[in-house]
C-alpha cells in the first residue's frame, strides 16, 4: 500500500507548503492555501503508456551532434488561428486556450475539429455529453466530418487506453480542470490534479509528436484557473477575449515557443460558428457620415499585423469637484502621464475636467505608438474641433513633449495607404530610410507636440 501525505497548495500559483500559510510567499496572495492529499506511488514516474518497460531511456548529447530537423507545421485551415500559432500547429506541441465561460472556446475547437481535412482528431469532453456536442456540431456544419471522434471521459488512464486504440493525429481536451489521474488522490480541478494531468499529456505529446489542445477555465480576475505552473509547462498560451454581449472575439497569443508572442486573431461570432475577420479595420474603425470631435485614428501593431484603430475621448467639466479619469482598452496610468504632458508643456488646463478614453472595437492596446492619437482625441474633445477622418497618427510622446520614433513604421504607413488615408503624422526621426514617393498619402514628420497641434487644429 502506497503511503499518502497531506500538503498545502496555493490555488493562485501552485506553491507547495508543508503547513498552512496565511500569505503565499511566492505570489503574495492571502488565504489561497488549500490542503490536498498527495499519494506517493511506489512505482517509477507514471507514464501515459500502459507499460513502463517501453519507455525510452534519454542520454545526454552534445549540441553540435544533435541532428536538426525541418520544423513541420500542421495547417488547421483557420488562417487566424494559424497566424496566432506562428504559422501553423507544431507537431508535439501543447497549446493552452483560456477564456471566460461562454466566450467560444469550445466552439473554436469543435470548429477546428470539423474543418480539419486529412487528420484524425480526438475531441475529449469532460463537461458535455455526446448528444450535446452533436447538436453544436450540426449547428456549425450541416454534415459533420467523419475524421472527428468524440470521447466523453475524465479519467486520464481510460483516455490513454482509447488513444492507443484510435491513434489520433491531434488531441483536444475540454477542459483540463475536469480531468483526474489515479496517481493523485485529490479532487478534479485541484492544483495537484491539474498539474499531474498536464504532465501526463505533456509526456504523451513529446513522445508521440501528437499536438494537444487544452481548454482552461479562468478566474474572476481573468487569469487561467489552476496553478501558474500550468502556463509554464505548455508550449503556447492563447487567451480568448471579448464581450459575450458583442459579436467580436479576439484570440491573443500570450506565450509561444514557436512564434511571436504578441499575435492577434479576430473572429465574429455568428449562429453557425466563428467567422474569421481578415481585415480588422472593418470592426476597429467606425463608419460615420459626419466628422465628430474627440476621435482620432492611430496606426498600431499587434505582433506582425498592422492595424488602424479608433481612439475616442470625452472631456467635460467635473460635476462633483474631483475629476474622473477612466480608460477602456488603454493603460490609465499612461493616460494620466499624457494629460500631465498637456498641462505642463502645452498649457491646456485639464485638472478640473473629467477625461474618458475608449479604444473602439473592444481591444486592449499597449503599443506606445498610439500616444499621439490619444492626445489629439483628448484635445479635439476639449476644444470641440473635429479631426479629419482621413488623418492618422503613429508616434510616441515623451515627457518633454517630443515626438519619438516607433518601430516598423513602414508597415504602419503601408496599412494607412492601403485603407485610403490621405495624411499620416510620424516622428521626424522615423524618416530615415523611408521611400516617401512610393506611398499615395502625405507623410508629415514632426518633432514637437506643438507642431502637431498647429498642423491639425491650425
Amino acid at each position: 500500500m502506497a503511503k499518502s501525505k497531506s500538503a498545502f497548495f496555493c490555488q493562485s500559483c501552485g506553491y507547495e507548503s508543508a503547513k498552512w500559510l496565511g500569505k503565499c510567499p511566492s505570489c503574495n496572495q492571502w488565504n489561497t492555501f488549500v490542503e490536498e492529499i498527495v499519494e506517493k506511488s511506489s512505482a517509477s514516474v507514471p507514464t501515459w503508456k500502459s507499460d513502463n518497460t517501453s519507455r525510452k531511456l534519454s542520454k545526454p548529447s552534445k549540441v553540435d551532434e544533435i541532428q536538426s530537423s525541418t520544423e513541420r507545421r500542421i495547417l488547421t485551415g483557420d488562417k487566424e488561428l494559424d497566424r496566432v500559432l506562428g504559422g501553423g500547429l507544431v507537431e508535439g506541441s501543447l497549446v493552452l486556450i483560456g477564456g471566460e465561460p461562454g466566450i467560444g472556446k469550445s466552439t473554436l475547437m469543435l470548429q477546428l475539429a470539423l474543418n480539419l481535412k486529412g487528420k484524425k482528431l480526438l475531441y475529449i469532453s469532460g463537461e458535455e455529453s455526446e448528444q450535446q456536442i452533436k447538436m453544436r456540431a450540426e449547428r456549425i456544419q450541416e454534415s459533420p466530418s467523419s475524421n472527428c471522434y468524440i470521447l466523453t471521459e475524465t479519467s486520464t488512464q481510460n483516455i490513454f487506453k482509447q488513444i492507443e486504440i484510435l491513434e489520433p493525429e491531434i488531441l483536444v481536451v475540454d477542459s483540463i480542470q475536469t480531468l483526474h489521474s489515479a496517481h493523485i488522490d485529490s479532487t478534479p480541478g485541484s492544483v495537484s490534479q491539474v498539474r499531474e494531468c498536464t504532465a501526463e499529456l505533456l509526456r504523451f505529446a513529446k513522445e508521440t509528436g501528437v499536438p494537444v489542445f487544452l481548454i482552461g477555465h479562468i478566474t474572476k480576475d481573468g487569469a487561467i484557473a489552476g496553478p501558474k505552473i500550468l502556463e509554464h509547462m505548455v508550449d503556447t498560451v492563447l487567451q480568448f477575449e471579448g464581450d459575450r454581449h458583442h459579436v467580436y472575439r479576439i484570440l491573443r497569443s500570450i506565450k509561444n515557443r514557436f512564434g511571436a508572442a504578441a499575435e492577434l486573431g479576430i473572429y465574429e461570432m455568428q449562429g453557425s460558428g466563428l467567422r474569421e475577420v481578415s481585415n480588422p479595420s472593418e470592426i476597429l474603425l467606425s463608419q460615420r457620415d459626419e466628422e465628430l470631435s474627440g476621435i482620432a485614428i492611430a496606426a498600431t501593431l499587434e505582433g506582425a499585423r498592422p492595424m488602424l484603430i479608433e481612439t475616442q475621448a470625452l472631456v467635460s467639466s467635473a460635476a462633483y469637484g474631483t475629476p474622473q479619469r477612466s480608460a477602456t482598452g488603454f493603460d490609465t496610468k499612461r493616460m494620466n502621464m499624457l494629460l500631465a504632458v498637456l498641462e505642463k508643456r502645452c498649457g491646456f488646463r485639464l485638472s478640473t475636467q473629467d477625461v474618458f478614453l475608449n479604444i473602439a472595437g473592444g481591444i486592449r492596446v499597449e503599443d506606445p505608438a498610439i500616444d499621439l492619437a490619444v492626445l489629439i482625441a483628448i484635445i479635439s474633445s476639449h476644444q470641440d474641433i473635429a479631426v479629419s477622418s482621413k488623418n492618422c497618427f503613429a508616434a510616441e510622446v515623451g515627457l518633454s513633449g517630443e515626438i519619438r520614433a516607433v518601430n516598423r513604421i513602414e508597415q504602419r504607413i503601408a496599412e494607412a495607404d492601403k485603407l485610403g488615408f490621405e495624411t499620416i503624422y510620424i516622428s521626424k526621426y522615423n524618416l530615415k530610410g523611408i521611400a516617401v514617393d512610393k506611398y499615395n498619402l502625405e507623410i508629415k514628420a514632426v518633432s514637437k507636440i506643438e507642431e502637431v497641434f498647429s498642423l491639425v487644429f491650425g
